[in-house]
């Protein structure tokens, strides 16, 4: 098959998603308002709650929310053929994710931009919400250590990829004194500052490499990245959101969005053959990467690319502070989950134009891939060509970068260049991560102030400084920890199955409060990929505990699974419930007063939610 026709079906169908199915969202299931006050406007304070463009919220947002899942997922998934990822990509990014990241976002709007934990409380019960608020804060400690964990990876004894990521930081904060201080609204003027210096330092990026007193400073172990990181996350958390936290999350959206748009026209150029068949033989189980089968193993391997319980922090975390309209909810939520799903299968593509044997010597174990039997065939080239060893190097990210060199290269113009753009691509990974770090670490401070809030009220005091260092502090230490001590091998597998399980729950949450609003005969639209994920997260737990953790004596990594898996059945139990409690009250007033009544409770339901909930 060739790679040109997987672009144009993506293209077109997330197109007429976001032209039919994304409106349908916005006005008959959640009927977004201009005219309804957000909280960035009622609760507005200059530091977390900011009324922002929504073109600079789109890059915040996508920024934060495309991390390691949409590159690392489809690569990885790929062994399986590139026919599972494709589909699953291209289906649940339209009706899971999504739908997924545009209901949590409303309700968070709908409920002063508070965590997922505080809509489930409100929504559920409060049973629900306690369990949730342990579950969700246990989940993205996970999450920002496995993306931390790929960032290591991907930086470590890379001086020029270290120079880049580093110098997005300055350059965010000078675009962010820009917009806000100096000429306050100039996007225009603080776009082109921004893209200026970060296409200077990419050109610089070589030339400080090659110096060798620069490359030294800048050469970082593993260890000590593992805490420069969690260093960073600790400021980003801490610092208003348009001084470092909006500005590079907008800045690194050019970056993402551009490679990727140049990568889509490098393949439309050359309209490389998918060298990897759509079924491969490892379907059905026994692959040198992924243990499991693709039933269910692709739906968690591919997070973010399709689904994502992480864009559920976000999107109940820092966004719902920054939307200054309630119709931004379908561009910023819909419309972002949407070109990340084009990420992915760009992501699936790259890794797809590799000759099977290259691929699977570069993502195995050397010991796994020498069982294979199988000859590389043009991977000493590459090899020779990028100036690295790349062979057995498992987790997606050298893989991916690899293809994206190839295809890079490959244009006649841009011949004899392959060191260049693997190392790029490198760079670009690790931006793509550390941006959804920054964005995690302060939605996880948010989740701490607020659970802390229940034990010392200051805590939830959103201005008060000691709770915002105090929070900050306690949970990037939590996940650099995890960083320091662990790796991705172990704690990625868990990061899947949780991750998804989280969006599962989201999704049920969503349904709970779209039936309150009288809109049972929406529901289906979360309620379906919510019951449908349920089963398969779970199923995934239990393989993943008794033929990955157990055989190989890892006691604690299934014991987290148990407890997680435990938890989120709480959640879901309760939900039902309320379901059918909601059902009836909303079966009664039909059978009682009739279709009128019911539409009159559902206005008078939608301006009750709208109005300040008690603390």
């Amino acid at each position: 098959m060739n790679s040109l026709t997987l672009i144009f079906a993506a293209a077109c169908l997330f197109a007429i998603s976001y032209r039919f199915y994304g409106l349908f969202l916005a006005n008959k299931v959640l009927n977004l308002r201009e005219e309804r006050i957000t909280p960035a406007v009622m609760y507005a304070d200059g530091h977390d709650y900011v009324k922002t463009n929504k073109y600079i919220l789109f890059g915040h947002h996508f920024a934060a929310i495309a991390a390691a899942g949409p590159l690392l997922g489809p690569v990885l998934a790929a062994q399986f053929g590139f026919l599972p990822g494709a589909l699953w990509i291209l289906i649940g990014a339209v009706l899971a994710g999504g739908v997924h990241d545009a209901v949590v976002l409303f309700a968070s709007v709908r409920h002063k931009g508070k965590s997922l934990s505080v809509i489930a409380e409100t929504e559920i019960g409060t049973v629900a919400g306690k369990v949730a608020s342990f579950a969700i804060l246990f989940i993205l400690i996970l999450t920002l250590a496995g993306l931390s964990i790929a960032v290591v990876n991907a930086m470590f004894n890379s001086p020029w990829g270290t120079f880049t990521v580093l110098a997005t930081i300055p350059i965010a904060m000078i675009m962010g004194v820009y917009m806000q201080k100096v000429r306050p609204g100039d996007i225009m003027g603080g776009s082109i500052i921004g893209v200026t210096l970060l296409v200077l330092s990419i050109l610089a990026g070589p030339y400080v490499a090659a110096d060798p007193a620069l490359a030294s400073m800048l050469t970082f172990s593993k260890k000590q990245l593992a805490l420069i990181i969690p260093a960073y996350g600790f400021a980003a958390s801490v610092l208003p959101v348009w001084f470092l936290l909006v500005p590079r999350d907008y800045l690194s959206t050019y970056l993402k969005i551009g490679t990727i748009a140049l990568l889509a026209l490098g393949i439309v150029f050359i309209h490389p053959d998918l060298q990897m068949p759509a079924i491969s033989s490892y379907f059905f189980g026994g692959g040198p990467i992924i243990p499991g089968a693709a039933f269910p193993f692709v739906f968690i391997t591919i997070a973010c690319g399709a689904l994502s319980g992480f864009h559920a922090i976000i999107g109940s975390g820092t966004t719902p502070k920054m939307i200054a309209n309630e119709r931004d909810i379908l561009f910023v939520g819909y419309g972002a989950m949407l070109v990340e799903g084009f990420v992915a299968i760009m992501a699936l593509i790259a890794a797809s134009v590799l000759v099977p044997a290259d691929y699977f010597a570069i993502n195995a174990a050397p010991k796994a891939f020498a069982a294979l039997n199988m000859a590389t065939v043009h991977l000493p080239s590459l090899a020779a060509q990028v100036g690295e060893q790349v062979q057995g190097r498992p987790g997606g990210a050298v893989s991916l970068a690899v293809g994206m060199a190839y295809i890079f290269s490959t244009v006649p113009f841009l011949k004899g260049m392959m060191a260049y753009w693997y190392h790029f691509a490198i760079m670009f990974e690790a931006v793509f991560i550390l941006t959804a770090v920054d964005a995690g670490t302060r939605v996880g401070r948010y989740l701490l102030q607020e659970m802390l809030g229940k034990v010392y009220a200051p805590f939830a005091d959103n201005g008060w400084k000691p709770g915002i260092i105090f929070t900050s502090a306690l949970f990037t230490s939590a996940w650099g920890y995890l960083v320091y001590t662990g790796d991705i091998a172990t704690i990625w597998p868990l990061f899947g199955m949780s991750n998804q399980l989280l969006a599962t729950c989201a999704l049920i949450v969503g349904t709970t409060m779209l039936i309150r609003l009288g809109k049972a005969k929406y529901a289906w639209v979360t309620a379906g990929p919510g019951l449908f994920m349920m089963p398969i997260c779970m199923w995934a737990g239990y393989l993943n505990i008794t033929k990955n953790y157990l055989p190989k004596n890892l006691y604690l990594l299934a014991g987290m699974s148990v407890i997680l898996m435990l938890l989120m059945t709480i959640v879901f139990i309760e939900a039902f419930r309320r379901w059918y409690a909601l059902l009836q009250i909303e079966k009664t007033v039909t059978d009682g007063y009739g279709d009128q009544v019911l539409a009159l409770a559902e206005e008078q339901t939608e301006t009750l939610v709208h109005l300040p909930l008690q603390e």
